[in-house]
């Protein structure tokens, strides 16, 4: 494909417009998917909630808000019990091991357990969010894309960071909140040429997610505003409590992990038990639970009730998520978050009812607080708080809350996101430093030495000159290729003969190179990663595309990566 030739090199200027237009494309196409995921929670919460609300489960007696979240566990308990391993990966987690350990190829088979797995534990009552399961589909449609069109694997990357803007932005109506945790959390990276194919692909979402009714349409909530500066002191203490919480949340998740070694089915039982328990007890706190938050947001939940709410989300979603069911963790990250800024503000009020700003200010801040500290990922708290509530005045106290729960949550107790909580467990490093960084995003067209030419054994001077006298020489024999040798050592063996005389390159002292192989659309690292499992010194890159050796396209040592990224850093 000669149009793919702009797509090799992301910081050249000449790939912004093709990059645009993907964007602008997976953006549309990952806002389908979420939204279809969205509608089959709401179709499979006719079957017992008898509307297409996945929220109604108060509505509910006792005995079936015990009865179907154990029955949805047993379910899905059964059908992982038949998937592999590999195949029962989902969510955030397996979209950033892809990403940083299988260069961004997400698997179909993968993205059908989340659709299908996601919907059926959410709809059957499971503590969890739609808008993680949404990202591993968007970013499995934009791998999908990128290899349709035979892109560079390089730009694999940079379609997942527009499946995941899309996704985010299609789930809450909220696109540049969706550009930021697409940077900010999958791939830990800011550049400007992939800054705004990842804008399009979240404002392509939104456009098409709002004109179909999809995602959020906004809170409906008083206009609050910080009263007084007095109350700093408690927007810091609750800063400090949603950190402890996303905290705890965390080490709950970590604890459940270490029950991998037992089937899903018996784990899923396991957590749908504890869920049922916990619906009997709170209702709420069954399946996505953003009526719950709407009605937090206006103040129609009292104390009591949200203590009750926040520890009953913050179980069964952690003991959910740490047993592996495929649910996400944003959606609840928002609601503790409520609940423990509800609390504050509740008893704010109590303790200085002269100067006490509305409970729903502090509902805001703490939804922005529990998603930072628990997701990692301030920014995009912050940014998705104001798109969610329409609020700037917001944004000063939520800010200091944010700062807050993240140095209480990662310094103070030393935790992790929940994300890198499962990774570290799992023992899946997930490199961030500048050489990982370009590596991944440098395809090995950039740096590659082009002058390479096949060439048999036994060969004379005059068919090396009409060779063009390579920089590298690809020996082969009987269409076997054998080793590289440099071609200033060849041209030393060849200069000494006459022109007519054939010369066995193998009988000669040549120092032979090592060589494996790698496609044209591989990445730098992709190369490294082909020489250390082959033990190779080179890789020979090929277009495979083009049959025989009319497909050699260049040459990649250690010594030309190390020349390149230390040019570059």
């Amino acid at each position: 494909m000669q149009a793919g030739q702009n797509f090799h090199n992301l910081s050249d200027n000449r790939a912004l417009l093709p990059y645009a237009l993907l964007g602008l494309v997976a953006g549309l196409l990952s806002a389908l998917a979420v939204l279809a995921f969205e509608w089959q929670i709401q179709a499979l919460g006719y079957l017992w909630l008898g509307s297409g609300s996945p929220d109604d489960f108060e509505s509910l007696p006792g005995w079936q808000r015990f009865a179907i979240p154990v029955g949805v566990a047993a379910v899905l308990g059964i059908v992982f019990n038949l998937l592999s391993p590999e195949d029962r990966e989902t969510g955030i987690v397996h979209v950033l091991t892809r990403m940083h350990g299988h260069y961004g190829k997400l698997p179909l088979r993968n993205a059908l357990v989340q659709f299908f797995g996601g919907a059926v534990a959410l709809a059957g009552g499971h503590s969890g969010g739609r808008e993680g399961p949404g990202v591993q589909l968007g970013a499995a449609i934009s791998s999908w894309l990128s290899d349709w069109l035979q892109l560079p694997n390089n730009s694999q990357r940079l379609l997942i960071a527009c499946g995941t803007a899309g996704s985010i932005a299609a789930a809450f109506n909220t696109p540049l909140a969706g550009v930021v945790f697409a940077m900010e959390v999958i791939v830990a990276e800011y550049t400007v040429i992939g800054f705004t194919p990842v804008l399009l692909a979240a404002i392509s979402a939104t456009t098409l997610s709002k004109a179909l009714g999809g995602g959020f349409i906004g809170f409906a909530i008083p206009e609050v505003s910080l009263t007084s500066l007095l109350e700093l002191p408690l927007i810091l203490l609750l800063g400090v409590a949603a950190g402890v919480m996303a905290g705890s949340f965390a080490k709950i998740i970590e604890l459940c992990l270490r029950a991998g070694r037992f089937p899903p089915l018996v784990r899923f039982l396991a957590a749908g038990v504890l869920t049922g328990a916990l619906g009997l007890l709170v209702p709420e706190a069954l399946g996505l639970g953003y009526d719950s938050l709407e009605d937090a947001l206006r103040g129609n939940i009292g104390a009591l009730a949200l203590g009750m709410l926040l520890g009953a989300k913050l179980i069964a979603t952690a003991v959910t998520v740490g047993l592996g069911l495929p649910v996400g963790v944003i959606g609840p990250s928002l609601i503790m978050g409520s609940c423990v800024g509800g609390l504050v503000g509740f008893a704010g009020m109590a303790a200085f009812p002269e100067y006490g700003s509305h409970p729903s200010l502090y509902v805001v801040i703490g939804m922005g607080a529990g998603m930072a500290a628990i997701l990692n990922a301030p920014l995009a708290a912050l940014l998705g708080v104001v798109e969610l509530t329409g609020n700037v005045s917001v944004v000063f106290p939520t800010m200091l809350a944010i700062v807050a729960a993240t140095l209480t949550n990662t310094v103070g107790l030393r935790a992790l996101s929940a994300h890198r909580t499962v990774l570290r467990y799992l023992q899946r490093a997930i490199p961030e430093d500048p050489i990982s960084q370009l590596l991944h995003q440098t395809n090995v067209i950039t740096a590659m030495d082009r002058s390479i030419c096949a060439l048999d054994h036994c060969i004379s001077a005059e068919a090396y000159n009409e060779a063009a006298r390579p920089n590298w020489c690809l020996l082969k024999r009987e269409e076997e290729h054998l080793f590289l040798v440099q071609g200033a050592d060849v041209a030393a063996i060849l200069e000494a003969p006459d022109s007519d005389t054939r010369v066995d390159l193998l009988e000669q002292d040549l120092r032979r190179w090592s060589m494996t192989t790698v496609s044209l659309r591989a990445t730098l690292r992709e190369a490294l990663d082909a020489m250390r499992r082959a033990d190779a010194e080179a890789v020979v890159v090929l277009d495979t595309r083009v049959a025989g050796d009319l497909g050699i396209r260049g040459v990649l040592t250690r010594d030309i990566i190390d020349q390149f990224y230390l040019m570059r850093l």
